[in-house]
């Protein structure tokens, strides 16, 4: 069956269309995205001063370390808690490293083992020249460029034979926190349709200092990220996309105060949807707040280069505040989100925002409500592919009711275009998803989007009428917002509450003993190596 064909045109640059069904201000959208680069470049300001014990591990990672000590602690923390007690973390652990590798003539898995063991403190040997330090420790930077490109072409090469499933992604989870029972179950949910799985993190793993090692069996409301469990279901994906001939998606989550390291796991083992918020952190899990920023960038920067889609948690602010009154916050979080990955290096195309369907049942109107933001999201995003979140706040375990809720949301997401849907479940509120419950979510999807393929093409909104208005007063609310929030920086606005009626400090939370500033010796040339292939 062909396709209709639409018709985009786009501003140069600005990646914002020159058309809108809801008669949007593309000025004031402009001016949006032009103060929230200011937001972000405040930021950025901040984070190149400084790094941070996640950064770090990561860096030990990227370069080979792996593995755990006889009390099964991280090899990688290992490393970076002995620089930390030495007070030296300043000046990175490549520079230590480097210079234990030209000291000892061992490979950075060999260095670690010593130091697991108490035979070798790095911080005492004699220390040689900068350029040096940096020849010597090149050939391992460049051996992991080299493998993380090798898994995105591989990828590239997948979607070119099996090819993909058509957009919006069905975005399923697997959360039994058995990795081997996962794979069963993500298995199935291919078969039976699905685009993406997302591979739920236990309970609390966001706020682990460390990222536990191997294959996992037992969890909470989900599996533990490990590299080990990514490796496993990985291969378990490419091996049912060859059967279904298409390629299967792997998300995972890289928030948390471990958000650099699991970005850096995903690009080695090929994940190809990473969960990667700092704001998302800093409200729900309570992660100080300049912490998860500084580990944010080199997160984005990572997944920016491995071909990541990150997906953005904008929607959980609608989880502790009001859905039709904090509307704004969504739209405005999303814009200054965009700033911060282009920064880190990523495409419009990876950029997973965030937002959700989450007005309450019985609010007059709220599907109307629902298709207009669902509408200016995408019409303020165009190149985003936008990650659609189901109705779960008000989800009552009445299975028929959900059923209907989960159709509406489906609706409007093919109505407006949406890039990733993450499904509803009938069972929402009772018990984490059987096989057959994700069936039915699946086979409800599919029934919609392609019933009402088209009707985003055929159906226009009245001029002035419930939808458009509500889509310029959100739109309109969001610009100040963002306005404000320019003038007195994100730090400050968290500290008042501006999302998710969240308070958060900026010396507040977990993380912030992890923070250290940068001295003149420290050099991560991850960042400019991955940033400069990645454009």
């Amino acid at each position: 069956m062909k396709k209709a064909k639409e018709i985009v045109i786009l501003h140069k640059n600005t990646g914002i269309m020159n058309q809108s069904k809801l008669g949007l201000d593309f000025s004031k959208i402009k001016a949006a995205k032009a103060s929230a680069a200011e937001i972000a470049s405040e930021v950025q300001k901040f984070v190149n001063d400084f790094t941070t014990v996640a950064v770090e591990r990561t860096l030990c990672r990227l370069i080979g370390i792996d593995g755990v000590d006889k009390n099964d602690v991280p090899l990688p923390n290992v490393v970076i808690n002995q620089l930390f007690e030495n007070g030296v973390l300043n000046q990175g652990v490549l520079f230590y490293l480097g210079n234990a590798i030209l000291e000892t003539n061992n490979t950075p898995q060999q260095i670690a083992e010593k130091i697991s063991k108490s035979e070798l403190n790095i911080t005492k040997l004699k220390i040689n020249s900068s350029a040096s330090i940096q020849s010597e420790i090149n050939p391992y930077i460049l051996q992991s460029i080299d493998r993380i490109k090798t898994n995105v072409n591989k990828r590239k090469e997948y979607l070119t034979t099996l090819g993909e499933g058509s957009k919006p992604y069905i975005y399923v989870i697997v959360a039994t926190g058995n990795i081997y029972e996962d794979v069963i179950q993500a298995q199935a949910a291919a078969r039976q349709g699905a685009d993406i799985i997302a591979v739920i993190r236990t309970t609390g793993q966001s706020l682990l200092d460390y990222v536990p090692f191997g294959a996992t069996t037992e969890g909470f409301g989900g599996t533990f990220a490990t590299q080990e469990n990514f490796k496993i279901m990985r291969s378990a994906l490419d091996e049912i996309g060859e059967e279904v001939g298409r390629y299967i998606r792997l998300c995972n989550y890289c928030s948390g105060l471990c958000m650099p390291e699991i970005a850096a796991m995903g690009a080695l083992e090929r994940l190809d949807v990473m969960l990667n918020d700092a704001l998302y952190g800093i409200l729900f899990r309570d992660i100080n707040p300049q912490r998860t920023i500084i580990d944010q960038y080199f997160s984005r920067v990572i997944n920016g280069f491995a071909g990541v889609i990150i997906n953005t948690g904008e929607d959980n602010y609608l989880t502790t505040a009001d859905a039709f009154d904090q509307a704004h916050t969504v739209l405005a979080s999303d814009i200054i989100n965009e700033q911060l990955a282009l920064l880190a290096g990523m495409s419009e195309e990876q950029m997973g925002l965030g937002h959700a369907f989450e007005m309450a049942p019985d609010l007059e109107n709220g599907f109307l409500f629902e298709l207009a933001q669902a509408q200016m999201t995408r019409e303020i995003f165009p190149k985003a592919p936008l990650k659609y979140m189901p109705p779960t706040k008000f989800m009552t375990g009445n299975i028929f009711r959900g059923q209907i809720q989960d159709t509406l949301f489906n609706e409007i997401s093919i109505w407006t275009g949406q890039g990733i849907q993450l499904l509803g479940m009938i069972t929402e509120a009772i018990h984490t998803p059987f096989m057959s419950d994700r069936y039915l979510a699946i086979e409800n999807a599919k029934y919609i989007f392609n019933n009402m393929k088209n009707i985003g093409n055929e159906v226009e909104f009245k001029k002035d009428g419930i939808i458009q208005l509500r889509a310029q007063k959100v739109l309109d609310d969001a610009c100040n917002l963002i306005k404000d929030i320019e003038k007195e920086g994100l730090f400050d606005a968290l500290e008042k509450g501006i999302f998710a009626d969240i308070k958060r400090s900026k010396t507040g939370g977990k993380g912030l003993a992890g923070v250290v500033k940068k001295s003149d010796k420290y050099f991560n040339p991850f960042i400019n190596l991955m940033k400069g292939e990645n454009k």
